[in-house]
């Protein structure tokens, strides 16, 4: 029994806690203190202070600038620096609904329309848009060419005349873009090739449904290349709208043509459901500074859009005129 209780007492001395560990007292300069003999235990060593708050005042808050619409016909002045001064002309109505209506009846089936590929970060893809060139130079743009092509259509002459006349400057070649549909566009770009020449004036000659044209601003050196906080501007491009731009444009200011946000439901090509059946006189035509009639915007709900885009220079260089067309 003895021999039973010696076990216990023995087996029992295996659970007991460990011995705590001593602390050694040092004394130094007649002041005592205590330091743990386990170095790794919990408070050891000197002991930081809590933080305070510190308050900081914000920075202050960029505001991103209101997008601008701008829809009255006339010569806006929209920047001015270093650069030069940029403009923009607006003339909504400049074709009249029945001129309008031929013309693009005309351009949509007889033009030479081809879709070009081009390239981006070395891949290659399909422009969403189809273009035709008339020069007698070739135009490259990005890393694209467009061969020389004299063989002007005679409606094309026509209408050159007539842009020149409210221009005041001459054209000798033209750039014609088809948008489709709502899902064809052009990214944001500047027309500043050197084949240009500098500050080159570019007439665009709009035919079809309205489509936006969007305008941004180049942004300063120190914003490295942002965005977020330049001027924007959107105009409308109805059916039979000249816009002209010239100064500084090209220079200080970026454009596009951007998606649709609401194709329409049909999303194919269209020609008008009514319009002349002759070809209406543009030898004689004066421009006017009116909007197409209300109704008419209906009846051309799902059409393509025309871009005839025209560029001017003192240069043999290629002096662009656009004409845009599509939906």
């Amino acid at each position: 029994m003895s021999d039973k209780r010696q076990r216990a007492r023995v087996q029992g001395s295996w659970a007991k806690p460990p011995p705590r560990p001593s602390r050694a007292t040092v004394s130094n300069n007649q002041q005592t203190r205590h330091v743990d003999a386990d170095p790794d235990s919990w408070g050891s060593g000197p002991q930081k202070s809590p933080k305070t708050f510190e308050f900081h005042q914000p920075s202050k808050v960029r505001d991103v600038p209101p997008v601008k619409v701008m829809e009255q016909a006339g010569i806006h002045e929209i920047s001015r620096g270093p650069s030069g001064v940029s403009r923009l002309r607006l003339l909504p109505g400049f074709l009249p609904p029945e001129e309008a209506d031929w013309m693009f009846s005309k351009l949509l089936a007889e033009l030479p329309w081809s879709q070009k590929t081009n390239y981006r970060q070395g891949d290659a893809y399909e422009e969403p848009r189809l273009t035709c060139w008339f020069g007698a130079l070739p135009y490259t743009y990005a890393r694209s060419t467009l061969a020389a092509n004299t063989q002007w259509h005679p409606s094309l002459s026509t209408l050159r005349a007539a842009v020149e006349q409210a221009c005041g400057c001459g054209f000798n070649s033209l750039l014609c873009n088809l948008y489709r549909d709502g899902h064809d566009s052009i990214g944001w770009h500047s027309d500043d090739e050197a084949s240009l020449g500098r500050r080159p004036t570019i007439a665009s000659l709009s035919l079809g449904d309205t489509r936006v044209f969007g305008v941004r601003k180049q942004p300063p050196p120190e914003e490295n290349g942002d965005y977020t906080y330049v001027e924007q501007i959107r105009v409308p491009l109805s059916h039979g709208t000249l816009l002209v731009m010239d100064g500084a444009m090209q220079d200080d200011w970026q454009y596009i043509v951007s998606v649709s946000p609401s194709p329409p439901a049909s999303g194919g090509e269209r020609v008008p459901r009514s319009g002349p059946t002759h070809q209406p006189d543009l030898q004689n035509h004066v421009p006017r500074a009116r909007r197409p009639q209300a109704g008419y915007q209906a009846a051309i709900h799902s059409q393509p859009t025309i871009n005839l885009r025209s560029e001017a220079s003192s240069a043999p260089a290629p002096t662009l005129l656009a004409l845009r067309v599509g939906v």
